[in-house]
């Protein structure tokens, strides 16, 4: 099986789908070991958020 870099960032919340088609397209030539690392960063900058600031946002950071 293919390895498909924009399914496995969507699962992890970023919103990739909110992006423009190139951008898309640049997300889904990285490699697993990119979109770890990705999700990594994403996932501690979460657990910072604050949920007063967070509420007023409508995309977080991928």
């Amino acid at each position: 099986m293919t390895f498909d870099a924009l399914a496995v960032l969507r699962e992890a919340g970023n919103p990739v789908d909110m992006l423009a088609a190139e951008q898309r397209d640049v997300l889904a030539q990285l490699t697993e070991d990119e979109v770890a690392v990705l999700n990594s960063v994403k996932r501690r900058l979460d657990a910072l958020a604050d949920p007063d600031v967070e509420g007023h946002t409508s995309v977080k950071i991928a």
